[in-house]
């Protein structure tokens, strides 16, 4: 499977590739890559993503997952960078109202953090809630400054209620 590692603000990450689809994004680094043209893709949007100059992704993803992680995880890549959206707003997205603990969980199962931005779930209330990515919560608050929400503003001075689902 081609692969390949960059170095980024959050530490190393090594994208996988299958079939010309992105199918994963994970912390680390790894010594035997093998490169593509979608990898190199990947790795050029990342890095324009860390130096803001990019504001959203447009790579061929394939996540894998249930009907409903894939609802949820696509809801997600419309959530715009410097907004943020509740697990409530995702499960209405998702068409399970009442899914919003669902949602979490797929949350935490994304396996193209970054690229589809579990980052920018909150909780209610605009708690940061939890992030599955290498850093836990510290990288999911790196990630949100890098594009311009602050967690600690009052909330009438966020975003993040401009963004409906």
């Amino acid at each position: 499977m081609p692969q390949i590692s960059i170095n980024s603000p959050v530490g190393a990450l090594t994208i996988f590739e299958f079939d010309d689809e992105i199918v994963s994004l994970d912390w680390g680094f790894v010594e035997d890559m093998e490169t593509s043209p979608v990898l190199e893709e990947a790795k050029s949007q990342i890095n324009a993503y860390f130096a803001r100059k990019l504001t959203r992704f447009d790579l061929p993803l394939s996540p894998g997952g249930t009907p409903f992680q894939a609802a949820v995880w696509a809801a997600m890549c419309e959530i715009p960078l410097g907004q943020t959206a509740t697990y409530q707003d995702l499960a209405r997205a998702a068409g399970s109202p009442k899914g919003f603990r669902a949602v979490g969980m797929a949350c935490g199962k994304n396996p193209i953090p970054i690229l589809i931005p579990c980052h920018r779930v909150l909780a209610s209330g605009g708690k940061p809630g939890g992030y599955s990515g290498d850093g836990g919560l510290e990288t999911k608050e790196m990630l949100l400054k890098l594009e311009g929400v602050d967690l600690y503003k009052p909330k009438a001075d966020q975003r993040q209620d401009a963004f409906d689902l």
